[in-house]
């Protein structure tokens, strides 16, 4: 156990008021520098793709919350008013993230490598881990712990959602060089395996069942494990006909998930990012 890792979990359960002494603002405020420089994350991965969650990380996040006071942080003629212990994260030209002017912003305590894009407006929030080369899109939303690879397209209006309770939950989870498509919404844990393509407007969350017409089987959350979609699966929106009487005499249908390929060298051509726009 690490030495962070054990000052915040001799925190937990103190007052907000306790967590006020310098000693305490000492301790979160070194694991806020931790969380913005990514050497710690809510999540890791060993050498086999097997996840684990850090609960303490996701319990020190919420420290954070509880510390800081509601304060006015307008910048200019831009009213912003949080908590003073989790304002903007500060970026200068070194971080090498470029960052396009029009609205977007980035929370303190969100790690962002270098070489990401943030195309306006978009928002990440604290605790997210975004690794290098991933772009983030107009109106996108990665959420608190959500962890992205490298190289992964998130496209205009997706929702990348987040987590913070309950501790133990697992954040969204996305491999590298994934594609997700335009206005898609990733939600409750759910784990993307690499090279996986969302098409545009595909909606997973713990509850939906996709159904793989490839390999001719159903991709369903097991208990306490959450929907994980394969490595190189291609997603599109699809429809199953209810199959109650009056679902059949009105002809209804609800929204699932299908995967209808695995990525070749074709979905490659579609989905790469422009070289030339980096």
């Amino acid at each position: 156990m690490n030495t962070l890792q054990t000052q915040i979990e001799s925190l937990l359960g103190l007052p907000a008021e306790e967590l006020q002494n310098i000693e305490h603002r000492t301790i979160l405020s070194a694991f806020l520098d931790a969380l913005n420089e990514g050497s710690i994350r809510a999540a890791t991965s060993d050498e086999a793709g097997s996840w684990t969650v850090h609960q303490w990380v996701k319990q020190g996040i919420l420290m954070l919350f509880r510390l800081g006071n509601l304060s006015d942080m307008s910048i200019g003629s831009l009213p912003f008013f949080d908590k003073h212990s989790i304002p903007l994260k500060h970026i200068t030209i070194s971080d090498n993230i470029r960052l396009v002017p029009g609205g977007s912003a980035i929370r303190t305590g969100a790690y962002v490598a270098p070489g990401v894009i943030c195309m306006p407006p978009m928002y990440i929030n604290i605790g997210a881990f975004v690794d290098s080369g991933t772009m983030v899109d107009s109106h996108a939303l990665v959420g608190t712990c959500a962890q992205i690879g490298k190289n992964v397209h998130i496209s205009a209006a997706a929702q990348i959602g987040g987590v913070l309770e309950p501790a133990g939950a697992r954040p969204v989870i996305i491999e590298d060089n994934v594609m997700i498509g335009g206005n898609c919404g990733v939600y409750e844990g759910v784990m993307i395996r690499k090279r996986a393509v969302l098409g545009t407007g595909v909606i997973l969350n713990a509850s939906t069942h996709v159904y793989d017409l490839v390999h001719e089987n159903i991709l369903k959350p097991q208990t306490g494990v959450p929907l994980e979609i394969p490595e190189n699966a291609v997603v599109i929106p699809g429809s199953r006909a209810l199959q109650s009487g009056f679902g059949r005499e009105w002809g209804l249908s609800v929204s699932t998930p299908l995967i209808v390929k695995y990525r070749d060298d074709k979905t490659d051509a579609k989905t790469a990012l422009e070289d030339a726009l980096r």
